[in-house]
C-alpha cells in the first residue's frame, strides 16, 4: 500500500467519523434560523422587507423540449421570477430591463429558463460560440447558479449568451473559482420579437447534493445587458463585490424550495480513448521521421458517495491539450504556467492551500506570487531538460474528490514510468487536502504531499501544513498557513509561514501580508518561485465613483509596498507603486503609473543573450495604457513601459488579451510584447509574437490555431487543434504541432518537431 492509499483511508475514516457524530438536519447549522414562507401557487417568488428572497421550483410531468423557443404550456401556467436589481452602475436600483427565470424539474432533470426583454434589440451584443471562453461574459449574457446543499459557501455555475455558448465552473467558500468543472447539460437560445431566450438542462446526475428528496437549495440568477453595461441579479448583491466574487457569494443567493430530487444512484462513468499519431522529431538522437503510432486509454468515474467522486485513470494522455503560452522572463525567477489538463483541473479548487487563489488561476497574479502552491499539478507527468519540458509517462492515477459531512476532502496518487528521454525515473506523487468548514464563511485545514523516486523512495520529500481563511461581513478576510517540508539529507531550515489580510470593499481597499520562506523549504510537488525570504506587503486603494457621471464609471487610485529580506537580513527587493486608473461606462480603461525598485542581486543573471551582474541597482519605471472593453469587434490592452533596468534602461510595448471579431464564428486573438534592454551590459531586444484563429461551427465544435514566436528561444511554434463534442460528453480531437527555429540558415525550414494526432473518446453512463 503507497503512502497516499493509506492517507484516503485515514482521512476519510477522520471525515466520516466526524460527520457521523453530527445529528443530520435539513439545513446546516450556518443556515439561519426563520426562513420565509415560500411561495404559495400560483406565486413562485417572495420578497421580504429586509431583502430575503424565496422562490419556488415547478414540476413538470413530461420531458422539456430544449429549442430555445419557450411555447410549451408551462411558461403561460407558470408564474416566473424577476424583479432583478443592478449590482453596476446603479446599486440597489431596478434593472432598466426586464429578465423572466423559471426553474422547472422532473424526475430526472432540471431545467433553466430566461426571458430577456430588449428595449433596443438592434444593439445586443454577442459574439462567442465556443465553450467555456471568457468572452461569453463580454457580451449580452445570463448565469445562474446553484448552491445545492445550501451551505451558503459553494456553488455551481453556469452561464449562456444570446447565442447560446456555454461555460461552467465551481466556486468554492465563495472565492475561489475552477472554471474547468465540466458537467454534461445541454442550452438552446432563442429570439423573440422583444428580446431574446435561454433555455438549458442539466441532469441531476450531473450535481451533487445532500440525502433526501424533499431539498432546500440557493439559487442566483443574473442579467448583463453589455450595451448599457449593465449587470443585474435576482438578489440585492453589493457592488463591492464585482463580477466574479458576486456570482460566487452563494450566503446571497435566495432560496429555492419545492424541488423533489431523485436520490442519486452511485454513477458510474466509464471513457475509453484511443489516440493514433504521426511524429517527426530532428532533435532526437537518431532522428525520426514520420514515425507513427497508436494508444489507449481509460478513465473512470465512479460515486463512492452522493458526495465523494473517485477518479481513476490509466496510460493518461493529455496530446489534446492546447500549447503554453510562451513569456519572456525579465527576472530572476522561475516562470509560471497554468495547468490545461482535464484530469488536474477538476476540482482544483480544493487543493488551494492557504486560500491562495493563484495556486487555481493563471494570469499575471500567478506568475509574480511568491506564495508557494504546495501541490502544482505541472510537476506530474512533465519534467525540464536541455531543450525545454518533456513529457513523462503516466502509468495510471487515482484521485477521490468532496464532501463527507462539513469536510472537503481530496486525494490524488499518482504514478508515472521511466523516461529514457527526460531522463526522469518513476515517480510516485502522492496528495492530501482535508479542509472543514468553520463559523458562517471560515474554513480550516490540512494538507501533505509527497514525491518518491521508486524503487526503495530514493531521494523522497515531503510536504505537510495547516491553514485557515477566515471572511467576516462581505469584505474581510483573514489568510494563514504554517508549512514544513522535511526531505531526506536536508538540513537547513525548512519551514514557511504566512499571515495576511485583505479589506475589499467598493470604495476603500487594503492588503497587508507577512510571509516567511526558510531556505530549505522545498515544496517538490509544488511551486516555489523564490525561496530564503522575509517578505512584508501592503497595498492601499481609493476607488470613489463620480456622482451622476455619464462618462465615468470609477476611479482607482492604488497604492502598495514591498519589502524583501534574505535570510541573513540583507534588503534584496524594495518596491514601492502608484497607480491610477479610470474605468469608463463602455468598460474602456486608462491606466497610468510608476515604479520605484531596488534590487540586489546576489549572484548574476541572463536576460535573452545579456548577462546581468551581480550587485545592488535602484530604478524607476512608468506606465501608461489603455483597454478597449471586450464587447467590442476590436478589443484589447496596449501598455507602454520606459524607465531604468540595472543601470541600464528598458522600453517596452505590449498588446495583450486582445480580439478581433471577425464574426460571431471567428475571431483572431494577437498578442505582441517587445523588450528593448539598453545598458553597460549590452543591448538587446526580445520580442514575443503570437496569434490564435478560432473558427466556431457550432457549441460543440470548434478549431483553433494558436501561432507564437520567441526570439529569446529562437522558437516558432504552431499548434492547431479541431475540437468535436459528437454526443454529451464524447469528443474527437484532431491535433498538429510544429516547432521549427526560423533563425537557422535553413530559414522556416528550420523544423524540429511535428506531430499528427487523432484522438477519440466515448462517454458510457451508468
Amino acid at each position: 500500500m503507497t503512502r497516499a492509499a493509506a492517507w484516503v483511508f485515514a482521512g476519510l475514516g477522520l471525515a466520516a467519523r466526524a460527520a457521523s457524530a453530527q445529528t443530520p438536519v435539513s439545513r446546516p447549522a450556518a443556515e439561519p434560523v426563520g426562513l420565509p414562507a415560500g411561495p404559495i401557487a400560483p406565486e413562485t417568488i417572495v420578497r421580504t422587507a429586509d431583502g430575503r428572497v424565496t422562490v419556488r421550483a415547478v414540476r413538470v410531468a413530461t420531458p422539456m423540449r430544449i429549442d430555445g423557443r419557450l411555447d410549451e404550456p408551462v411558461y403561460s401556467d407558470a408564474r416566473p421570477f424577476s424583479g432583478f436589481i443592478q449590482m453596476e452602475p446603479r446599486a440597489g436600483q431596478p434593472a432598466t430591463e426586464t429578465t423572466e427565470v423559471w426553474v422547472l424539474y422532473d424526475a430526472s432533470n432540471l431545467y433553466v429558463s430566461f426571458k430577456a426583454w430588449e428595449s433596443a434589440p438592434e444593439r445586443r451584443i454577442a459574439n462567442e460560440l465556443r465553450r467555456d471562453s471568457n468572452n461569453i461574459r463580454q457580451g449580452d449574457s445570463v448565469g445562474f447558479s446553484f448552491d445545492s446543499f445550501h451551505d451558503r459557501r459553494n456553488a455551481f455555475q453556469f452561464e449562456t449568451n444570446a447565442l447560446g455558448a456555454r461555460s461552467d465552473g465551481q466556486s468554492t467558500n465563495e472565492r475561489l473559482f475552477n472554471p474547468d468543472w465540466n458537467p454534461v447539460w445541454r442550452v438552446a437560445a432563442g429570439t423573440f420579437d422583444g428580446g431574446w431566450t435561454i433555455e438549458a438542462v442539466i441532469p441531476f446526475k450531473s450535481l451533487r447534493y445532500a440525502p433526501g428528496a424533499s431539498q432546500l437549495w440557493g439559487f442566483q440568477a443574473r442579467r448583463t445587458n453589455k450595451w448599457k453595461n449593465e449587470i443585474a441579479y435576482l438578489t440585492q448583491v453589493p457592488n463591492a463585490l464585482g463580477l466574479g466574487r458576486a456570482d460566487f457569494s452563494a450566503s446571497l443567493y435566495a432560496t429555492l424550495v419545492g424541488l423533489e430530487v431523485p436520490n442519486l444512484s452511485r454513477t458510474l462513468e466509464l471513457k475509453p480513448f484511443a489516440i493514433a499519431d504521426l511524429s517527426t522529431d530532428r532533435t532526437a538522437r537518431p532522428p525520426t521521421r514520420n514515425d507513427p503510432g497508436v494508444d489507449a486509454g481509460l478513465d473512470v468515474k465512479y460515486a463512492v458517495t452522493q458526495n465523494l467522486t473517485a477518479d481513476l485513470t490509466v496510460n493518461t494522455d493529455f496530446a489534446q491539450v492546447e500549447a503554453d503560452e510562451q513569456q519572456v522572463n525579465l527576472t530572476r525567477f522561475s516562470l509560471f504556467f497554468p495547468e490545461k489538463r482535464d484530469f488536474f483541473l477538476e476540482n482544483q479548487g480544493i487543493f488551494a492551500f492557504g486560500n491562495n487563489a493563484t495556486g487555481t488561476t493563471s494570469g499575471p497574479a500567478a506568475q509574480t506570487s511568491d506564495v508557494p502552491i504546495p501541490f502544482y499539478s505541472r510537476r506530474i507527468g512533465l519534467a525540464t531538460t536541455a531543450t525545454g519540458q518533456a513529457t513523462v509517462p503516466i502509468l495510471a492515477g487515482a484521485r477521490v474528490t468532496g464532501r463527507v459531512g462539513r469536510y472537503a476532502v481530496g486525494v490524488v496518487d499518482m504514478q508515472t514510468r521511466d523516461d529514457d528521454t527526460s531522463g526522469a525515473p518513476a515517480t510516485n506523487f502522492s496528495v492530501l487536502r482535508l479542509r472543514r468548514d468553520v463559523l458562517r464563511r471560515s474554513t480550516v485545514g490540512l494538507m501533505a504531499t509527497s514525491r518518491s523516486s521508486l524503487p526503495g523512495a530514493a531521494g523522497s520529500s515531503q510536504f505537510f501544513g495547516v491553514d485557515g481563511a477566515f471572511a467576516f461581513f462581505n469584505n474581510l478576510s483573514f489568510n494563514t498557513y504554517w508549512a514544513k517540508t522535511p526531505a531526506e539529507g536536508r538540513t537547513s531550515r525548512d519551514q514557511s509561514l504566512r499571515l495576511q489580510m485583505d479589506y475589499a470593499g467598493d470604495r476603500y481597499g487594503l492588503q497587508l501580508e507577512r510571509l516567511d520562506v526558510d531556505p530549505g523549504f522545498s515544496p517538490d510537488v509544488g511551486f516555489l518561485r523564490r525561496t530564503d525570504f522575509k517578505k512584508s506587503y501592503a497595498q492601499a486603494r481609493f476607488s470613489p465613483r463620480p456622482r451622476a457621471s455619464r462618462v465615468i464609471r470609477k476611479f482607482f487610485l492604488v497604492g502598495q509596498y514591498t519589502s524583501v529580506d534574505d535570510g541573513v537580513g540583507r534588503l534584496v527587493t524594495r518596491l514601492a507603486d502608484g497607480a491610477f486608473d479610470i474605468e469608463l461606462q463602455s468598460s474602456d480603461r486608462f491606466t497610468v503609473g510608476v515604479t520605484d525598485d531596488y534590487e540586489l542581486l546576489t549572484r548574476p543573471f541572463s536576460v535573452a543573450s545579456v548577462r546581468i551582474p551581480a550587485g545592488g541597482s535602484r530604478f524607476t519605471n512608468g506606465r501608461i495604457g489603455y483597454t478597449l472593453g471586450q464587447q467590442r469587434w476590436v478589443s484589447g490592452t496596449v501598455l507602454v513601459e520606459r524607465g531604468g533596468f540595472y543601470g541600464g534602461e528598458r522600453t517596452a510595448v505590449t498588446l495583450s488579451r486582445s480580439r478581433v471579431n471577425l464574426s460571431t464564428r471567428v475571431a483572431v486573438e494577437p498578442s505582441l510584447q517587445v523588450n528593448h534592454l539598453d545598458g553597460p551590459w549590452g543591448r538587446v531586444t526580445t520580442t514575443l509574437v503570437g496569434s490564435r484563429a478560432t473558427v466556431t461551427m457550432t457549441p460543440l465544435m470548434f478549431a483553433s490555431a494558436l501561432v507564437q514566436y520567441n526570439s529569446t528561444t529562437h522558437l516558432l511554434g504552431v499548434n492547431a487543434r479541431l475540437r468535436w463534442e459528437y454526443r454529451l460528453g464524447s469528443e474527437l480531437f484532431v491535433v498538429y504541432n510544429e516547432e521549427r527555429d526560423p533563425d537557422t540558415p535553413m530559414g522556416l525550414a528550420g523544423l524540429r518537431h511535428r506531430a499528427l494526432l487523432v484522438k477519440i473518446n466515448r462517454l458510457f453512463r451508468r
